[in-house]
């Protein structure tokens, strides 16, 4: 296990050093610099290049980019051109905020998805199962800032119960989760009803009900872990897309996470921000899909066994080759 694992943070490198350079030369590619959203107005064009080469942009994209790595294998993720302050501790700032916006929101889509795909599972082909589909349709063609903007003027202007923005406790915190959770509840629901039908009508589950084993008990205990599989990649992949910064839900509701982070930071063309923030935020996606590929062992018997018989096949090859 512990091999995989290295295995996997070794090939984290390699797509490290793709995205990073991706962002700098898609940044490069747009039109202007960070000058010209720090340069005042009345600037001279000498005034513009002398900043431009203080912040080392007039230097070619390569050399940029070879010098931002070696600062960063060094542990340096440089300092914002807006801001000036580190990069490290500026997304350290905002990244509680996302973790917590994305945790609320799996709360949302888990707590809602995996009931209904069940219930539709079991009234498969009823018309309360093709409601149920017609609703998780619905959630999954809606865009999150269209819904997030629908909450805000029922919620907030019209009703006043909510905030329309910002992060001022619990009250904040619950508009911009039912609008990420909607979207995510929308695919968990399908993929939980899917997974559910491939295993509730297997021999083992007969057997169970001809036991006298109550149905609550054979869905519960019996059917839904051995569906769980696709049910925690869906959960795992959402969240960690979550993690790396839910764009538009946080920028509709000005909530100061990560993702809005990223995009004040490309309207201001602060590279070493974005570059920094988008590192971490596929450093963060990778871990969560690495846990997710572990968590399978723990909820599957039968990928906990694999890993048993390879790690037993290679001491047993090993043990012929001594003998021999």
């Amino acid at each position: 296990m512990y091999r995989y694992v290295l295995k996997r943070f070794v090939l984290l490198i390699p797509v490290l050093l793709g995205v990073s350079f991706l962002v700098y030369f898609i940044l490069d590619l747009a039109p202007g610099d960070a000058v010209d959203v720090l340069a005042p107005d009345d600037a001279t064009q000498e005034d513009r290049e002398r900043m431009r080469e203080e912040l080392g942009l007039n230097r070619p994209l390569i050399v940029r980019y070879l010098d931002y790595m070696s600062d960063l294998v060094r542990g340096d993720m440089g300092e914002s051109y807006l801001s000036g302050q580190p990069v490290w501790d500026s997304f350290i700032e905002k990244a509680p905020n996302t973790l917590l916006l994305g945790f609320a929101s799996l709360v949302v889509s888990v707590g809602l998805s995996l009931p209904l795909g069940i219930y539709s599972a079991n009234r498969h082909g009823t018309w309360k199962d093709n409601l149920s589909m017609v609703l998780a349709l619905l959630g999954l063609s809606m865009p999150n800032f269209w819904l997030g903007l629908l909450l805000m003027l029922l919620f907030s202007l019209r009703l006043g119960l909510l905030p329309s923005g910002g992060a001022d406790g619990f009250a904040s915190l619950i508009l911009p989760a039912i609008t990420i959770g909607t979207g995510m509840m929308a695919t968990l629901t399908r993929t939980t009803r899917s997974s559910m039908l491939d295993v509730i009508r297997q021999d083992y589950l007969r057997t169970a009900r001809a036991k006298g084993v109550s149905e609550r008990v054979v869905i519960r205990k019996h059917a839904l872990k051995n569906a769980l599989i696709p049910i925690i990649t869906i959960i795992g992949t959402q969240l960690g897309g979550i993690l790396g910064g839910a764009v538009l839900t946080e920028s509709v509701f000005s909530w100061p996470g990560v993702g809005r982070l990223i995009v004040d930071s490309l309207n201001s063309r602060d590279t070493p921000m974005v570059t920094g923030a988008i590192i971490m935020t596929t450093m963060f996606f990778s871990v969560v899909l690495l846990l997710v590929d572990l968590v399978y062992a723990f909820v599957d018997p039968r990928i906990k066994a694999q890993y048993a018989t390879k790690k037993g096949g290679k001491s047993d090859d090993n043990k012929q080759k001594a003998s021999a």
